[in-house]
């Protein structure tokens, strides 16, 4: 059969299909999201590289792989923004780094205060040290002081009476930010120059990319750029930050990119939650779309982290680290930091505009909780696969009840989380058995992988109790208990 195939009804596809295949960190990792000039340890000192490598250590310890820095280039200054978002920035204000672009240069410049290239070198350095690789914000739009305004200013959009179009998101107005034209008539020299910027941080050591509102760029334009990049470097990953619509976030995950933000943030829901990662896991979505958890950003401070404290932080830690194989935490996270402007999801002095010197050490912190989770990330290989995402019954909309197991089957995780950062709840767990090769009548055991304890479990149903002030998560690795498994004791 194998030697002479009988190809008679044999159809031919009408083209070869590509399989691309990704790195690892493509597909597992947690980040940390820090400002780098928001580490140094003298208020009104803006941080440098320098200060960063104190901090290497601390986010090694927790466990963090990936360490993504917001824009690190010079900032304008015409329309900069001041603090809380303020149209008038006092003079020693630093202004958004997503402003990008002054007298010392644009996208392939360092802001000064952080230091100098050779710095950023030995910073990237070291962070390889402790296995951790650093990844860089894509953000394709300049200050009115960006170089590309004055040496190429028909790269920009321009009102009727020539004057260049700032950036507006109604009601918003952004006069700090000059959107670029994608489809100028020099399209080709100004998309030749934007993949010059990947190249130019590639050359420094920079393989990720989070990429900066892709869906406000030509679909077209990530579809070239992310081709032609992978085509001499195919190790390198990019991040889509597109909260925009599904289809749109689709269409930008099959043109190529890497990884994609998701709705994450504000499904908080037993119901929600099981749909929507059911869509992200188990439907072709999963053929093209990785989905990356952020908890927070500099941008999301959602209302169950304003409102639920520390249970809240706790839970959704919980659930962004073991519903997916990538997962994040914006700085400060881990000092539960919750104070919003009234009414909004923006932090209350928030360090896009101004510089804050923390304690990271202060009392009250979850850094040994974020730290156990990354390690329980580690230590168990169903965490680090993507697709393997199973819900299971339970008789509370509280507790959300879900595993994972390994793609080789000797690695099993079941979670339970009460989702409610208010009240203790109780539930009964129908535990899938089959998933771990037992019937109704065996017995198995259990490993809460958070408090270090174990039980021995028999039949279909389990009672579980969570108390949010105490642990609002219960991460479980499951064992057969069978002679044959533990015939030492029989």
């Amino acid at each position: 059969m194998s030697s002479y195939p009988d190809r008679s009804a044999a159809t031919c596809h009408d083209r070869e299909l590509e399989v691309i295949a990704d790195r690892p960190r493509a597909s597992v990792g947690a980040w940390y999201e820090m400002f780098p000039r928001s580490q140094g340890p003298t208020p009104g000192r803006h941080g440098t590289f320098k200060d960063c490598l104190d901090r290497l250590p601390d986010i090694a310890r927790m466990g963090f792989d990936v360490l993504y820095l917001p824009p690190i280039h010079p900032i304008g200054v015409s329309f900069r923004k001041g603090r809380n978002n303020s149209l008038e920035a006092a003079p020693d204000d630093p202004g958004s780094p997503w402003a990008i672009g002054n007298e010392h240069g644009g996208h392939k410049a360092i802001e000064p205060a952080l230091g100098t290239i050779d710095d950023f070198r030995s910073f990237v350095a070291a962070a390889r040290e402790h296995g951790i690789e650093i990844a860089l914000d894509y953000a394709l739009q300049c200050s009115p002081e960006h170089p590309y305004v004055r040496q190429h200013p028909e790269w920009f959009h321009r009102r009727t009476d020539g004057s260049i179009k700032y950036a507006e998101n109604p009601p918003k107005k952004y006069q700090d930010i000059y959107p670029l034209n994608f489809y100028c008539r020099d399209r080709e020299a100004l998309w030749e120059e934007l993949k010059s910027i990947v190249l130019f941080w590639m050359a420094e050591g920079v393989r990720i990319f989070r990429v900066d509102n892709p869906h406000t760029k030509p679909i077209a334009f990530w579809a070239w750029l992310i081709r032609e990049v992978q085509a001499v470097a195919p190790d390198v990953i990019f991040l889509a930050e597109a909260f925009t619509r599904p289809k749109v976030m689709q269409a930008l995950a099959k043109v190529g990119f890497t990884q994609s933000y998701t709705y994450f943030t504000w499904r908080n829901f037993k119901d929600e939650l099981i749909a929507y990662f059911t869509e992200l896991t188990r439907t072709e979505v999963a053929e093209y779309l990785r989905g990356h958890l952020f908890t927070n950003t500099p941008d999301i401070l959602p209302p169950i982290l304003q409102d639920g404290g520390r249970p809240a932080f706790k839970l959704r830690l919980a659930l962004a680290a073991t519903l997916s194989s990538l997962y994040g935490i914006y700085s400060g996270y881990e000092l539960i930091e919750n104070t919003p402007i009234p009414g909004t999801e923006e932090y209350l002095n928030s360090e896009k505009y101004e510089i804050p010197i923390r304690d990271w050490d202060a009392a009250g912190n979850m850094k040994a909780y974020i730290t156990r989770i990354n390690q329980i990330r580690r230590e168990n290989p169903a965490l680090g696969e993507y697709r393997n995402l199973e819900f299971y019954e339970t008789d509370s909309d509280s507790v959300l009840f879900y595993g994972k197991r390994s793609a080789d089957g000797r690695n099993t995780v079941w979670v339970a989380v009460n989702l409610d950062p208010f009240e203790t709840h109780e539930a009964h767990l129908r535990l899938p058995l089959d998933g771990v090769g037992v019937d109704a009548q065996d017995r198995i055991q259990t490993h809460e992988l958070i408090t270090d304890q174990r039980q021995i479990w028999r039949g279909p149903i389990h009672t579980i109790r969570l108390d949010p002030a105490r642990e609002p998560a219960a991460i479980f690795r499951v064992l057969p208990f069978t002679k044959a498994a533990f015939p030492e004791l029989y």
